[in-house]
């Protein structure tokens, strides 16, 4: 047996993927040698032909045989098909001697001078007639597992090495066997589950670890109007909604270079040419290694979701709508001008997509300004997140705002959302901004340049589609000058200011705001007030408010809980030792406000804000020096010269 003719059939053997297929290839291979008569391969199988077997008598355990699987010679002189499978020796007992002998020995037999004298000849007849003088039997096994028997019948006569030679031959047909049973075992798992896929809904497509589909489920291929295969980046590009397409296709290429899980809803076009929604998942399937060799791409048609939420949201909008003019009266209270200016410029920058900078003491309202801003905005129908910086601990301030990945630091047990990802395609409010600390400020600039920002623990950006709106009580301009607030942040934020007066210069609404008040804590604690106490309304109107309409409502509300009529007061140590009962400035007393405030420009060259500004002389707020140099119609331009 030539040694260089057996290790290139074994190659080939081991190329085919079905059993039938390496069984005959190993026949026929060794058929065709020099001196081989014939070849032929028996599996190991159930007793199925018992009754009709000829070696039925010889069978002593008829549970399992050797099945004759694959054949091939050329005869002599016989005529018979050496191909056919039928035959004396279709079936063999396992305690037939010779070639069960061999299967069941796991080793091999070999006759080197057959002939009757032997005692194993079946057919005497037909060696001689075929002129056979070798034969060699040799088990088929594969870890560990007897698969059957390989039988060569030749007409010259065997060697020890030829006999060694056919041993690893079958050594390596047996393993090629077993691995052509596996796919053919894969090849029916696959197809049951291809099988399964075809009756789902949704769309199922399995791609490979390269990114080529493998199979797309029937539902898929009927709504693409699309053949199974198909290189699915084309295919995503084709198919995806032009407004959806770039963010979407960004994030299938993340994923299938990373290996990461991916979802998104996206719109897709049928091979109608209409736009549905889908809810598309990609899952990597990874093997033993951690290594994705798979991916499974679930599509799940949401469009009767969608339309159901845009239903709401526009039922929603007739009634917001409606409720929306009720709305600012109902919650920011006041018909001064002071107030309407501000409510003017309210309305202005609603309707435009515009940062916007509140700015007024505490307890003025700017949380309210900011929502009603956020109301007659185009995205008044998602969310509107407000986040007090002042009353977040510096070091927690990136992970609130900006999220943070599981182990990011010490606690962070899973990926947390931030509260930018939290108002996405909405509004965020960012209360007390001059509180952020320089390193969250930084990351708040590039938020608003470049609409990106990425988690904490994290080095991949995420798109903000939000509008930002902040608010302050500080100074921001002597903040820039002390080096605590950047310059070029305040110009990002600074697009749009609005500022909010105090209650003490806006006296005309506080009839109107305590009334408001009673009302709401008077229903809340189910009384009847029906008038409010004269002098307790002077009292009111008289004090200067410095904790502004949110120091007004404790006061009213507390007053509410302790009236026992049906007529309001208030108890007027609540508002200071000595309530100030201020009556107009005289001429005199306004002559030397404003010789005062024009001596502190002249001193600072016109310089409202900052340390050495005249706002920090005169130990008032920036903004409310503004709005005095206003009221006396003060030119402070005349100063910056001096």
């Amino acid at each position: 047996m030539d040694a260089e003719r057996l290790l290139s059939l074994a190659a080939k053997v081991a190329s085919e993927h079905r059993t039938q297929d390496a069984l005959k290839t190993i026949v026929q291979g060794l058929a065709g040698m020099p001196g081989v008569a014939l070849a032929r391969v028996w599996l190991a199988g159930p007793g199925d032909l018992c009754e009709e077997c000829h070696l039925r008598a010889e069978c002593e355990d008829r549970t399992q045989c050797l099945h004759l699987a694959a054949s091939a010679g050329v005869p002599r002189e016989s005529g018979e098909d050496w191909s056919s499978l039928d035959g004396h020796f279709r079936r063999i007992p396992l305690s037939y001697p010779n070639v069960a002998e061999a299967a069941a020995a796991d080793g091999a037999i070999l006759v080197k001078e057959p002939g009757e004298k032997n005692g194993w000849m079946a057919r005497p007849e037909w060696m001689r007639s075929e002129g056979i003088l070798g034969f060699a039997g040799h088990a088929l096994t594969s870890r560990g597992q007897t698969l059957g028997a390989l039988a060569v019948f030749t007409r010259e006569a065997l060697s020890d090495k030829d006999s060694e030679r056919l041993k690893n031959f079958a050594d390596q047909a047996a393993i090629a066997i077993a691995n052509a049973r596996s796919f053919e075992d894969l090849g029916r798992a696959e197809t049951a589950l291809h099988q399964v896929m075809n009756v789902v809904r949704h769309h199922l497509t399995i791609v490979d670890g390269g990114f080529q589909t493998v199979f797309s489920n029937k539902a898929a291929r009927d709504y693409f109007g699309l053949p199974g295969q198909m290189k699915p980046m084309e295919f995503l590009e084709t198919v995806t909604h032009p407004d959806d397409a770039a963010m979407f296709l960004e994030g299938v290429r993340h994923a299938s270079s990373s290996g990461d899980f991916f979802e998104m809803e996206v719109r897709m076009r049928g091979g109608n040419g209409e736009y549905r929604w889908f809810l598309y998942q990609l899952y990597p399937v990874r093997d033993e290694g951690g290594h994705v060799f798979r991916w499974c791409v679930v599509r799940t048609d949401i469009q009767d979701q969608k339309r159901a939420q845009e239903r709401a949201e526009r039922e929603n909008l007739a009634l917001r709508e409606e409720v929306d003019k009720l709305s600012m009266s109902e919650e920011i209270v006041g018909t001064s001008a002071a107030l309407q200016g501000a409510l003017a410029r309210v309305l202005k920058v609603a309707a435009a997509d515009s940062t916007v900078l509140i700015t007024g003491e505490t307890g003025t309202g700017k949380e309210l300004i900011a929502r009603a801003i956020h109301k007659r905005s185009k995205r008044a129908g998602r969310a509107f997140v407000s986040v007090n910086c002042a009353a977040i601990p510096k070091e927690l301030i990136p992970s609130e705002l900006f999220g943070h990945e599981k182990g990011a630091f010490t606690g962070a047990l899973q990926r947390r959302l931030g509260r930018f990802e939290l108002a996405e395609g909405g509004t965020i409010f960012l209360d007390e901004i001059g509180e952020l600390p320089a390193e969250t400020q930084i990351a708040l600039l590039r938020v608003l340049q470049e609409r990106e920002f990425q988690r904490v623990g994290s080095n991949q950006s995420v798109r903000a589609n939000v509008r930002v709106i902040t608010a302050t009580h500080r100074d921001l301009q002597a903040a820039i000058d002390a080096g605590t607030f950047r310059s070029d942040l305040f110009y990002r934020i600074n697009v749009f200011p609005i500022h909010i007066p105090p209650l003490r210069e806006r006296k005309e609404d506080i009839r109107l705001l305590v009334e408001y008040f009673i009302h709401r804590f008077a229903s809340k604690a189910g009384k009847q007030i029906r008038h409010i106490e004269k002098k307790s309304l002077e009292s009111l109107e008289a004090y200067p408010w410095p904790g502004n309409i949110r120091e007004l409502q404790n006061v009213i509300e507390r007053s509410v809980i302790v009236c026992e009529t049906d007529t309001f007061s208030v108890d007027e140590s609540w508002l200071s030792s000595e309530v100030q009962k201020v009556p107009p400035l005289t001429q005199t007393l306004v002559t030397q406000e404003k010789e005062m405030i024009e001596a502190a420009l002249a001193a600072s060259k016109g310089r409202i804000s900052g340390p050495s500004g005249a706002a920090s002389k005169l130990g008032v707020p920036r903004t409310t020096l503004e709005s005095r140099i206003k009221a006396l119609r003060i030119d402070k331009r005349r100063f910056q010269s001096t």
